[in-house]
């Protein structure tokens, strides 16, 4: 009998941790998104919608680069955009790094540009992303996901994830898994 007491209390323990810790991120996610109502201007927020959806404003995030500058995807605005979701430890972001950074190199100069976001809690050390940058001559922006928060934001559950994103910051395309560069090129080449 005191075994089965024991075991429910442990039980009713946590289901209130996992009820709380739901409750937690769905308002994280939700302070997340009411501040990226903040940075919209200038589009007609009637018929748009801030979320993570094709066709929906992609929601607003702030992180540092590995030096400590701090980038927002709101930098970004009028410009096409790949935000691109990764680890040095996965094989299918380690692929398609070069066709990346050969898609950067050929427009970086236009208004297209790259955002890599590092999902850096699923890392064994801040030095391997260093090491990997440096291994596959990475010059875009890579900007750290410290504390997942980008990584609930935007609901990604496998690497890599990608978002294309139009000039206006409406969500385009969301990619999971490798592209290559022909696929950026078509994509980015069909938005405005």
């Amino acid at each position: 009998m005191k075994k089965n007491i024991i075991a429910i209390v442990i039980l009713l323990g946590l289901v209130s941790w996992g009820i709380y810790d739901t409750m937690k991120k769905n308002n994280a996610v939700k302070a997340s998104l009411a501040s990226s109502e903040q940075v919209i201007e200038g589009l007609d927020m009637s018929s748009l919608t801030i979320g993570i959806n094709k066709g929906n404003i992609a929601p607003e995030f702030e992180l540092k680069t590995l030096d400590g500058e701090s980038v927002k995807l709101s930098d970004f605005r009028g410009k096409k955009l790949i935000v691109n979701m990764w680890a040095t430890w996965c094989p299918p972001c380690r692929a398609e790094m070069p066709d990346m950074q050969k898609f950067y190199d050929k427009y970086k100069d236009e208004d297209v540009a790259i955002l890599s976001v590092n999902m850096t809690t699923s890392e064994k050390s801040v030095d391997d992303i260093s090491k990997f940058l440096n291994e596959f001559e990475i010059t875009f922006p890579v900007v750290l996901d410290e504390e997942n928060k980008v990584a609930m934001t935007y609901q990604t559950f496998s690497l890599p994830t990608s978002y294309i994103i139009d000039s206006k910051s409406i969500i385009q395309q969301k990619v999971t898994g490798p592209m290559n560069y022909e696929m950026m090129d078509k994509m980015i080449s069909e938005i405005q």
